[in-house]
Parts: structure tokens; sequence; C-alpha cells
């Protein structure tokens, strides 16, 4: 009976909060008169997120009925003629709100993924070495706190010098957010890999002496055991930056992605553009919560301590 009323406590008081906020939304909503109207409540959202679903759908129909009017046009040249080339065009229509949710996605976990590689071998050679953690500390605090939109420019024009090619694998919007997301996301995962690595006690290392291990057998057999939490702390906060980095970043460049998708219904000014760009807002924060819920998983299936309470 205690575990029931436990598991009932927690689902009833985020209910309740929940509900508490859907009403003070709804009930502040229709006092907010902008020039493109009353500022849209949960039932004007909810209707707009049903026109997107619609849209993405129909958009969809469209792809399939262009693939299929080129496989029939396809299939009487070959009729005519079994030598005749055939050429698949691709379908180029415009991008929906699910297209530009998937293309943010792998954006920012690509440009997640590109830091992690760095920050982590690097903040444990620092953590490792006090001289190196001293020469470099410096330079982390000063470009840590630099903001996405202050490199952007640069790396676009970098990117723009550097990346040339007649035929690119990657499109260069795609590149620039990558590196810009890199940039901004890979310092909390530095530092508190370092810091981890630096706190591991001195009788593990006192073992790791004894027993002669090798740098590299210290390093996977008592460090990386030893600083998963601060490890995973930083790549927790990494993530939920190059989130937030990587909606700026599309917003400012234009680049494809949910950050377009906002400033492309604000500069629209239809009446139901602030529902849309709503809409937006919620499944920008269910995605980084749902991306935070996922780095909290993976820690607990890596991490030696199974007791540990992780939230």
């Amino acid at each position: 009976m205690a575990f029931v009323a436990q598991q009932s406590k927690q689902l009833v008081i985020p209910l309740i909060g929940l509900l508490l906020f859907l009403f003070i939304w709804e009930v502040g909503a229709k006092n907010i008169h902008t020039s493109l109207g009353t500022f849209p409540g949960p039932v004007a959202v909810y209707q707009q997120a049903t026109n997107l679903i619609g849209e993405h759908q129909r958009e969809r129909q469209k792809e399939q009925a262009f693939y299929e009017r080129q496989e029939q046009r396809n299939a009487k040249k070959l009729a005519k003629n079994p030598d005749a080339v055939i050429k698949v065009r691709p379908y180029t229509g415009k991008p929906t709100f699910f297209d530009q949710i998937g293309t943010s996605l792998v954006t920012v976990m690509a440009g997640f993924f590109f830091a992690s590689l760095i920050a982590i071998p690097a903040g444990i050679v620092i953590g490792l070495n006090q001289t190196l953690y001293s020469a470099f500390n410096p330079l982390i605090q000063l470009f840590k706190p630099v903001s996405p939109l202050a490199w952007l420019p640069l790396v676009t024009m970098v990117v723009s010098a550097v990346y040339v090619s007649k035929d690119p694998m990657f499109a260069k919007s795609f590149i620039t957010s990558l590196v810009t997301v890199s940039l901004c996301c890979l310092w909390p995962t530095l530092l508190n890999t370092a810091v981890g690595v630096s706190g591991i006690s001195k009788d593990l290392q006192n073992v790791s002496q004894v027993l002669r291990l090798s740098w590299l057998t210290h390093v996977m057999k008592i460090v990386l055991p030893s600083a998963i939490p601060m490890i995973f702390t930083g790549l927790r906060l990494s993530l939920g930056i190059a989130w937030m980095v990587l909606i700026a970043a599309e917003m400012l460049a234009q680049n494809p992605g949910l950050g377009k998708f906002v400033w492309d219904e604000f500069q629209n000014g239809s009446s139901n553009s602030l529902g849309r760009i709503m809409v937006a807002v919620l499944v920008i924060g269910l995605i980084g919560f749902l991306l935070d819920r996922c780095m909290l998983m993976l820690q607990r299936k890596v991490s030696w301590d199974k007791s540990a309470v992780l939230r």
C-alpha cells in the first residue's frame, strides 16, 4: 500500500502542477493582445499543432505522388527503349515542421558528439597533469562564456573559405551549425571531466602504482570508472547548451531547422504565427527534456555505482 501511495503521489503532484500551468496560461493569454491578435492559449496551440501534423501528412502524400509519376514515366520510357537512361529527380518540396525537427536533431547530435570526442580525451589529459591544467584553464575560462551569436559570423566566414568543393558531402549550413554548436558546448564536458579525473582518491592512485599499471590501463581501469559521474554531469550540461545554441544559430543564420521555422513564422505575420511559434517552443522544450532523460538512462547503464541516486 505504501508503494502504491508513493507512486500515486509521484503522478498526482506533477499532474496538478501541469493543470495549474495550463490554467494560468489560458487566463493570462486572454489578457495579452499583440499586433497579430490575442496571445494563443492552450486550445489555440493545440489547433495549430493539429494543422502542422496535417501539413506534414499532405506534404508526404505530394512526395509519394511525385515519385510515383516519375516511376510511371520511366516505365513508359523503358517500354519504348530498354536502353534509355533513367533519371530519378529528388523531391524538392518545402520542409515541414517535422522535417525541421529531424534536421535540428541530426545537427545537434553531430555537434555534441564532435565536441565530446574533443572534450573527454582533453579533459582526461588535463586532469591528470596539473601543469597542463594551469596552462589551459585561463583559455577555457576565456572562451567558455562566449555567446554563439559571437562565434557564428566567424565560423560562417571560416567554413565558407575552407569548405570549398564542387560536390560537398555536407551542406555548408550543416557544417556551420555543427561547428558553432561544438564550440559552445564542449566546455562543460571538458571542465567536469578534468575535475572528475583530478579528484580521484589517493587510495585508487596508490593501487594503480602498486600494480604498475600502464598509463592507458590506468585511465581505462581507474580514471574513467571513477570520473564517470562528473563526466556525465558535463555531458548533460553540454547537450542542453548544444540544443539551445543550435536554435539560436539557426534563427540568426537562417540555417534549416527549428530555429529557422520560428523565425520564418515570426516574419510571416499571419494570425496563426503566434500559435505555431508556441508549438515550436513547447516542442523545443520537450525535445530538450527527452535528450536529458536519454543521457540519464545512458549514465545509469554505464555507471558502476548502481545505488547512486541520479536525477
